[in-house]
């Protein structure tokens, strides 16, 4: 790890974005899926993992630029030497600007979004809130939700009186079974009346076509909560064009904000719909819906440096060097006797990131173990997953620093695993 002075990190953050002190001549958004010059320079925004470790899961939070970090330290700084004189005074102003940045990063309006800690919070105080189920009114949920949001749709049934429903998603999948999925479920259910959706599983790495499932869900009568916390930042979309009243969102995965920054987004006409925090006053605005009290001040100023290289790099650029590197093992792996991709090579059904597991080793601890196997023989590091209706897996993570000698590394560790 590169250890960084007071002295360096006040000097990289002075130079906004600090993209081109960290890597000269990085053009916005020029970089192609293959160009391995384009994202070494990427790579060298970030402190890469241990010599010798191939880092493959870096689904749980995103890394910080070097630039970000600095901007983060600068931040942290300030609040602690201005102390109140500053978090009483003119850190309302920084907080609006990077509030506009982040609305426009979304295409939505800065009055229809608000801070919280993370996509969870987002997602608690929108399923918490909704507020138009009485009871007998029923709620959906799938096997590839989060594990959180399934507990807090649980939940309803004890706190409004609902009916909760969970369906399986198909494996594998098309775009046809998974809105068939979701439509029929509905329409063998006229009880529901809100949806829980997950835009990319942090399971399988499964991406559903979110606007053809909500306009389904609305011509029923249903609302959808959408999950957009490992979606944001790995691909590009609109939650406005994908008709989507209500989702939660995360600045510190893919977008590479500090830890302890995320979004809920609400359309402006369906604020009401929400409920207010217990701790809040009943305003009508959005800010209302949640309530975190003191925050990390400077995680949510340095949000704006984490947009800033974000942006020099672009969505476009950034998704298709993901599906790049989760192509290239999953290529080489997907027809081997014995193993099990969880994601379709349809590429609007998948990012960067994606499962596998091995036939006949569906449980969680099998997966655990070899979770560790690959690491102790391989020092290849992934994640188990539990919860898929056909069991358990392995997560795949790739990020911009990883190459595809390291996709090609994992293929071969698989290889030589698979019966």
């Amino acid at each position: 790890m590169v250890e960084l002075s007071r002295r360096s990190l006040i000097a990289a953050a002075a130079a906004s974005p600090g993209v081109a002190v960290a890597a000269p001549g990085l053009r916005q958004g020029a970089g192609q899926p293959q160009d391995e010059a384009y994202w070494a320079k990427v790579a060298a925004l970030y402190d890469t993992p241990p010599a010798g470790v191939v880092q493959l899961e870096n689904g749980n939070f995103g890394a910080m630029a070097r630039s970000v970090r600095a901007a983060y330290a600068v931040h942290t700084d300030r609040v602690n030497r201005e102390t109140t004189l500053y978090t009483r005074g003119t850190i309302g102003q920084d907080l609006k600007a990077v509030r506009i940045k982040v609305a426009t990063l979304l295409g939505v309006g800065v009055d229809e979004i608000a801070f919280t800690r993370g996509g969870t919070e987002s997602m608690q105080a929108l399923i918490g809130g909704y507020n138009r189920l009485k009871p007998g009114d029923g709620v959906l949920y799938a096997d590839l939700d989060y594990d959180s949001m399934q507990v807090s749709m649980e939940s309803l049934a004890r706190l409004r009186g609902v009916r909760v429903h969970r369906i399986d998603l198909p494996e594998p999948a098309t775009r046809e079974t998974l809105v068939a999925a979701y439509d029929q479920a509905l329409a063998q259910r006229p009880d529901v009346k809100l949806l829980l959706l997950t835009q990319l599983s942090h399971r399988t790495g499964l991406v559903v076509p979110v606007a053809e499932i909500t306009a389904a869900a609305r011509a029923r009568g249903v609302d959808v909560l959408l999950d957009s916390g490992h979606a944001l930042g790995q691909f590009d979309f609109s939650l406005t064009a994908m008709g989507v009243d209500f989702a939660g969102l995360t600045l510190h995965k893919w977008i590479g904000a500090p830890l302890g920054v995320g979004i809920v987004y609400i359309r402006r006409d369906r604020i009401a719909d929400i409920d207010p925090s217990p701790l809040e006053k009943p305003y009508d605005r959005i800010d209302a819906r949640v309530h975190t009290g003191t925050v990390n001040f400077a995680a949510v100023l340095a949000a704006s440096e984490a947009i800033d290289v974000h942006n020099t790099i672009g969505v476009t650029a950034k998704a298709a060097r993901l599906r790049y590197l989760r192509d290239r093992w999953v290529g080489q792996v997907r027809s081997l006797p014995g193993v099990q991709v969880l994601t379709p090579d349809d590429p609007s059904l998948h990012a960067g990131m994606t499962s596998f597991r091995l036939t006949g080793r569906t449980g969680f601890a099998d997966n655990a173990d070899l979770r560790k196997d690959l690491f102790a023989r391989d020092k290849i590091f992934t994640i188990e997953r539990d919860g898929p209706a056909k069991g358990a897996c392995i997560r795949v993570t790739p990020s911009f620093w990883n190459t595809p000698a390291d996709m090609d590394r994992l293929a071969a560790a698989i290889r030589a695993r698979a019966v």
